[in-house]
């Protein structure tokens, strides 16, 4: 049932229901005062009370599961190894309106097929199971729909049993249409023999990482590997980290295949997502592009997984189950027997470990797929230079020559809003978020103070609150502010501002990449939203306006991250057949990670952050979790957490685990509660889920203080 209970439910079948429901079926059932749209999980014979003590279910809602047997394995396992209700887990597995009880979106119809076996089937064969013996003749002519096999008279047990005996393959109907693949480019030798290796494992499942320089190509592998998928009229899920990858993804594979390709993000109204869902169970879909929960969607015939981006934390939630999409991503091409293709320039550390040790099939494109030449790299050293908006001199100049020249320009900074701060310049006082310990930004658009952390917003104040005075001034540098000043300096030149206060429109990044598109000199001024997956052929001038910002993360993934960032944003330079040019502001230029992406390939420099790692006992080389807490009681959380590590520590020092704890967050106290957590570090993640399930069994077992809400973190992403 969809509530924070980790366990299952016992309920009696309706009255004078004739068929029990198979797992994987919704049911309308009592729980306390609420009725509520549940999931069978498993049929039991006997229970741990008696009948007499059982509610029943009040109405089956299916006919035939919604989820899979292999979605719901999946399903299982996330909700096991993040150690998360299983209830709110398994609701991931359906559409919106499903969730709600509804009757799945109105789609199409998904059918069957012979396998090479069942082709080979003599006649003498099955002739003690006529109805499958009949069923097999029925296909002989050609695959058929589901729907009309059924209406045939065949029972949908008679095509479960001929499937696990290998005799029928599910396959995609679609009338009227073909899957089809256009043209594809043609290949270079490094992208033919990443091509060759992942289409040469279809049917089984093994893990390929694909590193590849900014503007390798690694777009067109996947397309190429998509269409020998289609060929076997199976699908393909496709994992990008952000809503504004998709339209450009899209239309790539629009233009590649005549087949059916759509979208499962939160940018889709209820209605679109519930269909696109739909379809993909019924194999209506052919290409099903989406952000990380789509890696539960419903896949009628998966053939393959391809995961864009795969370092970018974007596909990790960090809220409610704490999943990583990428690591799902895998166990259930585990599950499903079909490759998973990981794709990226900067490779998280530990996929890269991955590919080390021959975990992963690794694939390297070690030059642009065009044969455009690498950017040109260069510092900026700021110390003591006037800054105008943010950029230098020299930046201001490269800008202008570019734009002279009709090329493009990409500036990033990673701050939105007009400036990181609001003070008053004669005592001192700081515009601070009520609610939590950080400061408000100043928005000019609409004008405001706003706290990126809980979503406050307060109007602007025509005086300091604490002195009275009238003179408050900004302090640092965000979005707002420099295409402000941009807009002043080329006032005939279009400036794109790209972040999340205004790209949040379902169509804004699909018009922004149309605008560009259209190859006229232009500025985009963005955060991070730019710095991803996107290609913009006539971009030639990168400026990293603060790298400095980046560089001292209390978080021990913030050198990596840094460098990714880095290397992802100078790689939107030069992608075509004009040089590129990147440019980085800093004021430690001789900052090891500066010098390191100046210098070095994305391979090397991994390779000493993982030794790094190692000499630590961090992951990759150990395992991480942490058990949270929020409360609106600074001291409960600790004293909470204190009483958990006393009861689990004998567990975890059985384990080789180390609790660190329990420790104040980095930002203490957001949105109104204080958090903290407890840290369990440790050799293997084995010994660490051995450890959270003491500290998750310890933590049921008490009574919380009132308001306190704890959750766990495994293989947190978010700063310890």
């Amino acid at each position: 049932m969809p509530v924070p209970l980790r366990q299952h439910l016992d309920y009696l079948p309706p009255v004078g229901c004739d068929k029990l429901p198979e797992p994987g079926t919704r049911i309308r059932a009592p729980l306390g005062s609420r009725v509520l749209t549940g999931v069978v999980t498993g049929i039991a014979q006997s229970g741990s009370f008696a009948p007499d003590k059982l509610k029943a279910v009040e109405a089956i809602l299916d006919d035939t599961p919604l989820i899979d047997s292999r979605v719901m394995e999946l399903l299982c396992w996330t909700a096991d190894y993040y150690q998360h209700p299983p209830g709110e887990t398994l609701m991931l597995g359906l559409a919106p309106r499903e969730r709600r009880g509804q009757d799945p979106a109105k789609c199409g119809e998904a059918g069957f097929r012979l396998t090479t076996r069942g082709e080979g089937l003599s006649q003498d064969s099955l002739r003690r199971s006529p109805r499958q013996k009949a069923l097999v003749a029925a296909l002989r002519d050609g695959p058929r729909t589901r729907s009309a096999l059924l209406n045939a008279g065949f029972q949908p047990d008679n095509l479960r049993r001929l499937k696990a005996g290998d005799l029928i393959e599910p396959v995609v109907i679609v009338e009227e249409q073909n899957w089809e693949s256009r043209e594809p480019l043609e290949p270079n030798a490094e992208q033919a023999a990443a091509i060759a290796a992942v289409t040469g494992m279809l049917g089984c499942f093994s893990c390929h990482l694909l590193e590849g320089v900014t503007g390798g190509g690694k777009t067109e592998i996947y397309l190429q590997a998509i269409a020998a998928v289609l060929r076997k009229q199976q699908q393909a899920l496709v994992l990008v980290p952000e809503i504004g990858l998709t339209p450009q993804l899209l239309q790539r594979f629009e233009q590649r295949f005549q087949a059916p390709v759509v979208a499962l993000h939160s940018g889709l109204g209820d209605a679109e997502r519930d269909r696109n869902w739909h379809a993909a169970r019924l194999g209506k879909a052919a290409i099903i592009v989406g952000t990380r929960s789509a890696v539960f969607a419903p896949l009628h015939a998966p053939g393959l997984i391809v995961v864009d981006e795969e370092h970018d934390t974007s596909l990790s939630q960090q809220d409610g189950l704490r999943y990583s999409a990428r690591d799902v991503a895998v166990k259930r091409a585990q599950l499903t027997d079909c490759p998973i293709l990981l794709g990226s320039a900067t490779p998280s550390l530990e996929s890269m470990a991955n590919a080390r040790s021959q975990r992963y099939h690794w694939h390297q494109l070690t030059r642009r797929a065009t044969g455009a030449s690498p950017p040109k790299k260069h510092v900026i050293d700021i110390r003591g230079l006037e800054l105008r908006a943010g950029l230098s001199s020299t930046l201001e100049e490269s800008t202008a020559t570019a734009l002279s020249q009709g090329e493009q320009v990409l500036l990033f900074l990673n701050r939105r809003g007009f400036a990181p701060a609001l003070l008053c310049h004669d005592c001192g006082w700081v515009g601070e978020c009520r609610h939590c310990d950080a400061r408000e930004t100043l928005h000019r658009k609409p004008p405001r103070l706003h706290c990126h952390h809980c979503g406050y917003q307060e109007p602007l104040p025509n005086s300091c609150p604490d002195c009275g005075g009238k003179r408050l001034v900004t302090s640092g540098l965000g979005t707002e502010q420099t295409e402000q000043a941009l807009r002043n300096k080329y006032p005939d030149t279009p400036i794109h501002r790209v972040d999340s206060d205004n790209m949040s429109g379902r169509h804004a990044m699909a018009s922004f990449a149309d605008s560009v598109a259209s190859g006229g000199p232009c500025i985009m001024l963005g955060t991070q939203l730019l710095a991803k997956g996107h290609h913009f052929p006539r971009v030639t001038r990168v400026g990293v306006l603060d790298a400095d910002a980046m560089l001292f993360s209390p978080d021990f993934r913030g050198e990596e991250r840094l460098a990714q960032l880095l290397t992802q944003v100078g790689g939107r330079a030069g992608r075509a057949e004009r040089p590129g040019e990147v440019l980085i502001q800093t004021r430690h230029p001789d900052h090891p990670i500066i010098e390191a992406v100046l210098e070095t390939d994305w391979s090397t420099l991994a390779a000493g952050l993982l030794e790094a790692r190692r000499l630590q006992g961090l992951p990759p080389h150990g395992a991480l979790a942490a058990l949270r807490c929020d409360s609106p009681d600074p001291n409960a959380g600790l004293a909470f957490l204190q009483a958990l590590a006393g009861q689990s520590e004998p567990v975890a020092s059985g384990h080789g685990v180390r609790l660190v704890g329990p420790l104040a967050a980095p930002m203490a106290r957001r949105a109104g509660l204080y958090r903290c957590h407890l840290i369990a570090t440790g050799p293997s993640r084995v010994a660490i889920q051995s450890t959270m399930r003491a500290l998750v069994e310890a933590a049921t077992a008490q009574r919380p203080p009132r308001g306190l809400r704890w959750f766990v973190d495994i293989d947190p992403t978010e700063p310890l």
